[in-house]
């Protein structure tokens, strides 16, 4: 057979092509991408889909894990969990030579819609000190507590194998994984309580950072990663969400006009992380599409980043895209052929150590990294180039410190796609790049190619608690 128009042919046979091979490019969109790092490949492939299963098993075994449940059996309650928990973390410690203080913070909430009697909220925290700067925190948190249908049931059994168990079961293996190494800055693990009724044990951590001055850059709440078949009958374990809020709850009126006039409403610290976790994904985790929710949480529903937010924290919630509400907040039975509860059958623990795997590289690659930039300020109007300055990093608390990064996105832009280096300078200016037509943010970067988060500039993109 003769072809009239072969050229033709050979153009619609490359378009088919080209498009497959950008969406495999990691990289793509980016001018200059953040340097490959070998040792986060390394810490993801470390993670253990038998070990995650032998935490969440060991959780849904104590029954119920309800608040208000029991705190002196051995067995079963609350109680016995959080003090298994410690128990690891302090065996885990044992193995790198004392390496995290392993302790609670605990305080007793009472009179209100939840908790109407005092109730003592225990988390249970394990601090990997940071060598260079131990108040530079970023931290992982999973829930200890369960519940049935009804909140306010502290007997029936409630396993909680995906909610959350599976987070928690994740947090520990991420002490597992990262204790083996060092960090300039410290990394937090952390079991929170009390999230069923009110997200309390956030509330009380995040008030025992604020007294002990960490400044805390990055709080990534895992609720529910461990289901990947939807209430919508959807089964895919290729894809996670990260939820973040647009704004800081604690913004001034005059941050806000500020961010009226110059924009940010896409770039609190928070939703910057969000980016950030989107390209660890992207670099180091497998068959893994991070999926950035533009919210604080689920529509209408909360989770225990919040508390951390709401006094003014960076924090995202990691998650599973697809949630099944049969399996969570239900009594174990079986209606009308459909099954009910939140059981150790429900969850997929290779998906559940993808999804530690993304935490673990992320929190290594922002402790590794200097801490991100204070003070980004940013001017340019009625001109052809667009400065951006900041202040020096402490030396002493950063001395692996090489330099900074500008970045720059269109505004209907989900991810930042260009960057450039700048050295070890405090201001530097983009020429012929118009400030109004792109967002602008900077990064430091380490000696061996680790970046913190790109700040955006002024208040409303700040990483210091505002």
């Amino acid at each position: 057979m003769k072809l009239l128009f072969p050229s033709l042919l050979i153009v619609f046979s490359l378009s088919l092509v080209m498009p497959v091979q950008a969406q495999t490019n990691a990289n793509a969109g980016f001018t200059s991408p953040p340097q490959y790092q070998p040792f986060l490949k390394q810490l993801a492939d470390d993670v253990s889909a038998d070990q995650i299963e032998e935490y969440t098993r060991t959780l849904a075994g104590f029954e119920n894990r309800h608040t208000l449940s029991d705190t002196t059996s051995d067995t079963k309650g609350i109680g016995a969990a959080r003090r298994w928990i410690k128990e690891e973390f302090e065996k885990i410690s044992e193995e790198c030579g004392g390496c995290l203080e392993v302790f609670y913070v605990s305080d007793v909430i009472e009179g209100v819609n939840r908790i109407p009697e005092p109730v003592n909220i225990v988390n249970v925290v394990a601090v990997q000190r940071g060598t260079a700067d131990p108040n530079r925190v970023v931290m992982m948190t999973g829930d200890i507590d369960s519940r049935a249908s009804d909140v306010m049931d502290a007997e029936t059994d409630s396993p909680g194998a995906n909610d959350n168990a599976s987070g928690m079961a994740g947090t520990i293996e991420a002490a597992r994984v990262l204790s083996k190494h060092e960090f300039p800055g410290t990394i937090v693990y952390a079991g929170l309580s009390g999230e069923e009724q009110g997200l309390f044990g956030g509330q009380i951590l995040a008030d025992y950072a604020i007294e002990n001055e960490w400044r805390i850059h990055a709080v990534l709440n895992n609720d529910m990663i461990g289901n990947i078949e939807g209430i919508n009958g959807i089964i895919n374990n290729t894809t996670a969400r990260v939820f973040s809020e647009a704004t800081r709850p604690t913004e001034t009126e005059r941050e806000a006009r500020i961010r009226r006039f110059t924009g940010g409403e896409v770039d609190s610290p928070s939703r910057n992380l969000a980016r950030y976790i989107h390209v660890m994904g992207e670099q180091y985790i497998d068959n893994l599409d991070v999926m950035m929710i533009y919210r604080l949480d689920r529509f209408g529903r909360g989770g225990h980043h919040r508390p951390f937010n709401d006094v003014g924290f960076p924090a995202v919630r990691i998650m599973e895209t697809n949630e099944n509400y049969n399996w969570q907040h239900q009594d174990i039975r079986t209606e009308d052929g459909i099954e009910y509860g939140d059981v150790i059958e429900h969850v997929n623990f290779e998906y559940a150590a993808k999804l530690t795997a993304l935490n673990i590289v992320t929190l290594a690659g922002m402790a590794k990294a200097p801490a991100p930039p204070s003070n980004v300020e940013i001017s340019g109007a009625v001109r052809p180039s667009t400065t951006l300055s900041w202040d020096a990093l402490n030396s002493e608390q950063n001395p692996q410190l090489a330099g900074y990064k500008v970045y720059w996105r269109l505004t209907t832009s989900p991810v930042w796609t260009h960057g450039r280096p700048t050295g070890n300078v405090e201001e530097f200016t983009l020429e012929n790049i118009v400030i109004d037509n792109y967002f602008f943010g900077v990064a430091s970067v380490s000696e061996d190619g680790y970046e913190s988060p790109v700040v955006f500039p002024g208040p409303i993109g700040s990483f210091d608690r505002q």
